[in-house]
Order: structure tokens, then C-alpha cells, then sequence
């Protein structure tokens, strides 16, 4: 029974169950739709309220860009207004200016009408005047133009040649004085020895024993000793002398103290010549670096470098003529040092370039080129300035000199050379090429005279002014001058001065 119940309350549990929740359900459901409504509603009125917000602040907006539009629009207006203004003024400023112009123009015009009848009255008037003239004087107008034109170019000719002379004497009067005190002054403060020169090649010898000693066993001593030294030794019937012969001053030199040595010793076999031999070349070599070194500080010539001072005192064992060639460069460096001091140039330049102008003489071999420009090589080796190496390829004119330094010494080279008693020179030799200075200048068509004078330093040329003109003259000077370069040897430089001139005779009768 109590089953049965329950079996049939179940059911009825379940749909009371069900009912109840439906129920409740719809409760819940009412309530959050008016919920819901609520916050919609709330929402609406919060938007509206926004919405009124946005539109008052934008219609804020559009009026304060409209105030200022508007304002803008006003100061453009302004603008136009005032430029409209002054276009206005600009173009009655340009009407009153065309007004005046045309005035003007008009002016001008009747200006130019009255000028022109003016012109035709004082043409026609000039010409009445000119065919007065030409009656007067019985030509025409272009043959008077022509005759005074000829009169003054006649006469400015000859004032300009006499303004050209007058010139030309003050400036050679003034430069030769000035270049003579300049000269005497060198000279007179340059104390140095100029002597001649002459270099030893015999060698004395104690006794005539000492000559088979020195020719040795079968000649081998003679033979080493030539073989070292690179000369020749000349062992003849001239009694207690022996001769060194070699073109080479410094290997001769080395062979004269090396048989000199070897002579005081006694002891002589090739060995013992090797040995000395050896010793007097390192002391040869060594003793050029020391004269290299000695004479640049006696020349106050700083930061020469040790090549260039060691070629210098190689030059100690070099003649020139008879005159040494050191003694000759420091002679040159001095007086060139000391010109240029006067004239206000580069005294150390100048120095420099006087001390290595003969560089090239301790090392050239025959065929290599002249002395003058393998100086300037091996300067350009050594580091010397371009300058320089200019002033020593130029001393003999091989180059164009770029500097007054290079005139300078090449002066001083010709004052060394012709010192008195500074170069050595045969009597023969010397009479020999005073005929050949006279007749090179001889063979030239329309030389009268020649002369050599001042010791063969100058060749004087008259020539016929009647075969010879001005023109041709400069050139016969400037040809004879080149024949005398290559087919003659000589010291210094020769002066070559071509006279030419015309003499008129009359008589008064």
C-alpha cells in the first residue's frame, strides 16, 4: 500500500516539481526584462545627453572657425584694397612718366634736326675752308695729312731713341759701378791662396837598389802594386825616381803613399803591398769625408749630407789647370756668398751652390757629359733643393739659369778661374788659343778686324757696316760665340763684342 502511494505520489511530486519551477521561472523572467528595460532606458537618456553635449560644442565650433574665416576674409579684403591702391598710384606714376618721355623724345628730336642742319652748315663750311687752304698751299688735303703725319713720326722716332739712349747709358753706368764695387768688394773680402798647383807623380827613392826591390821576382811586386792601385809605374834610367802615371789623381795618390810606406819600411812583397795598399785607400777615403766636412764648416753650410761632403773632399786630389778644385769651389762659394749678401739674395744658396758647382768634376768619365750637368745629378741624388741643382747644371750655360744666385756663380766661377796665378797655362798654349779665338772670328763673311784681348777673356769684332746689318749683326755675335764653345777648350768664359758701326766723312771746303 504504502508502495502504491508512493508510486502514484511520485508523478504528482514531479509535476508539482515542474509547476514550481516554471513558476519561479517566470518571476525571474519579469524581473530581468524590467531590469533590462531600466538600464535601456538609462542608456537612451545617457546617449541624448551626449548627443546634446556634442552638438552644442560643435555648433561652439563651427562659430568660433566662422569668427575667424570671417576675420581673415576682412584683412584679405584690406589687403586687396590697399594693393588695389597702390597699382592705382604706380600707374599714374607710369602715365606722368610716359608723358615725360615723350616730351623728352620730342625735345631730342628737334635737338637732333637742329644739330644736323648745324653739321651740314660746318661741313660745308670746313670744306670751303679746306679747298681755301689746299689753294693756299698748293696741296691736297690727304698729301698735308700724310706730310705732317711723316714729320711727327720723324720726330717722336727721334725722341724716343734719344729718351732709349739716355736710359740705356744711366742704367749702364749705374749696374756696371754698382756690379764693379759689388765684385771689388768680394774679392777684397775673400783671402785665400790662389798659387798654381802641381801635382807629384814621382816618388824619390833612397838608392837605385830600391828599384829592384820594388820591381820584385820576376816583376811581381810591380805588377801587384799596378793591379791595386790602378796606375802605372814607370821604372827607367832616370836614377833614384820612380814615376806614377794613371789619370786618376786619387789612385795615383794612393799609389804614391803606398810605395812611399812601403819604401820607409823595406819589407816589400805582394802581401805586404796588399796590406798597404788597403790601409792608405780606407785612409784616403776617410780623409776625403774629414776635407768634405771641413770645408763645409768653414763655409757655415749646415745639413750637407754625408755623400755630398765626402764627393767635396775628393775634389782636394782634382786640378783644373793647375789650379786645385776645392780650393777653387771655396773661393767660389765665398765671393758668390758674399755678393749676394750685398744684393740681398740667398747667401746660403748661393754658398751651397758654389761649394757643389764642381761636383761633378771628381767623378766624370770621359764621354759621360759635361761636368756641369752630372754635378747636377748626383746633387739631386744628395737631396739638394731644386734651386741648386739649377745653379750648378747652369754655371756653364748647359741650362737657363732660373735664379740672380745662378748669375751669381757663374760670376764667381770666372773670377776664381782668372785670378792671377790661380790657373796654370803654357805659353804656347796660351798664344795658341788667342790665334784661334782671332780666327774663328775671321772666317765669318764681313768681319774687317778681330782682337783678342784681356788674356783671351774678350774677342772684339769689327765688322763692315756695309756688308753687315743690325740684325745680322746680333746673330753673327751669337753664331761666333757658338763656334768658339765647341770647337775651343778654355777657362772661365770668353766675352765675344761685335762692333758695327757707320762713319759719315765730309770736308769743308
Amino acid at each position: 500500500m504504502v508502495t502504491i502511494i508512493l508510486i502514484c505520489a511520485l508523478p504528482v511530486a514531479g509535476v508539482l516539481g515542474y509547476a514550481a519551477r516554471a513558476y519561479l521561472g517566470k518571476i525571474k523572467l519579469n524581473s530581468s526584462e524590467a531590469k533590462s528595460r531600466r538600464i535601456i532606458q538609462d542608456a537612451l537618456k545617457e546617449a541624448e545627453n551626449k548627443r546634446k553635449e556634442l552638438l552644442i560644442e560643435a555648433k561652439d565650433q563651427l562659430l568660433k572657425e566662422k569668427n575667424l574665416l570671417e576675420k581673415e576674409i576682412r584683412e584679405r579684403r584690406q589687403e586687396l584694397t590697399n594693393s588695389e591702391k597702390r597699382l592705382v598710384q604706380k600707374e599714374e606714376s607710369i602715365d606722368k612718366r610716359i608723358e615725360q618721355l615723350e616730351k623728352q623724345e620730342k625735345q631730342v628730336q628737334i635737338k637732333e634736326q637742329e644739330n644736323t642742319e648745324k653739321e651740314t652748315e660746318l661741313r660745308k663750311e670746313f670744306e670751303r675752308y679746306n679747298r681755301e687752304l689746299e689753294r693756299i698751299s698748293g696741296m691736297t688735303a690727304d698729301e698735308a695729312k700724310n706730310l705732317l703725319l711723316k714729320n711727327l713720326e720723324n720726330e717722336v722716332k727721334f725722341e724716343a731713341t734719344k729718351l732709349i739712349n739716355k736710359i740705356e747709358e744711366e742704367a749702364k753706368r749705374t749696374a756696371e759701378k754698382k756690379a764693379k764695387e759689388i765684385i771689388v768688394s768680394a774679392i777684397q773680402r775673400n783671402a785665400s791662396e790662389h798659387t798654381s798647383e802641381c801635382t807629384v807623380t814621382t816618388v824619390s827613392l833612397p838608392s837605385d837598389e830600391m828599384k829592384g826591390r820594388i820591381i820584385g821576382r820576376e816583376g811581381r811586386n810591380i805588377r801587384t802594386l799596378e793591379n791595386l792601385t790602378g796606375v802605372d809605374m814607370i821604372i827607367d834610367d832616370t836614377p833614384e825616381v820612380v814615376v806614377i802615371s794613371g789619370f786618376d789623381p786619387v789612385r795615383r795618390e794612393i799609389a804614391r803613399i803606398s810605395l812611399e810606406r812601403l819604401i820607409q819600411n823595406g819589407r816589400i812583397h805582394p802581401a805586404r803591398i796588399e796590406e798597404v795598399v788597403n790601409k792608405v785607400t780606407n785612409e784616403i777615403e776617410e780623409s776625403m769625408l774629414e776635407e768634405g766636412e771641413k770645408a763645409s764648416y768653414e763655409l757655415g753650410i749646415p745639413g750637407m749630407s754625408r755623400e755630398a761632403m765626402y764627393h767635396i773632399g775628393k775634389l782636394k786630389y782634382r786640378t783644373s789647370y793647375g789650379q786645385n778644385v776645392l780650393q777653387h769651389s771655396k773661393d767660389v762659394a765665398n765671393l758668390a756668398g758674399i755678393m749676394a749678401g750685398e744684393l740681398g739674395l740667398d747667401v746660403q744658396l748661393a754658398k751651397r751652390a758654389g761649394l757643389l758647382h764642381d761636383i761633378g768634376k771628381g767623378s766624370v768619365v770621359e764621354g759621360e757629359g759635361a761636368h756641369a750637368l752630372v754635378g747636377a745629378e748626383m746633387a739631386k741624388k744628395f737631396g739638394e733643393s731644386d734651386k741648386c741643382v739649377n745653379v750648378i747644371a747652369s754655371h756653364h750655360n748647359d741650362k737657363e739659369q732660373e735664379t740672380f744666385e745662378a748669375v751669381l756663380v757663374q760670376v764667381a766661377d770666372a773670377i776664381s778661374a782668372s785670378r792671377p796665378g790661380a790657373r796654370r797655362e803654357s805659353l804656347e798654349t796660351y798664344l795658341k788659343r788667342l790665334e784661334n779665338l782671332e780666327a774663328i772670328a775671321s772666317g765669318f763673311k764681313g768681319v774687317d778686324k778681330c782682337f783678342a784681348i784681356q788674356a783671351g777673356r774678350e774677342l772684339r769684332v769689327l765688322v763692315d757696316n756695309t756688308l753687315v746689318t743690325d740684325d745680322r749683326a746680333e746673330q753673327m755675335a751669337r753664331e761666333i760665340a757658338s763656334k768658339i764653345e765647341s770647337e775651343l777648350k778654355y777657362p772661365g768664359i770668353v766675352r765675344v763684342t761685335l762692333i758695327r758701326e757707320t762713319r759719315i766723312i765730309d770736308y769743308a771746303k
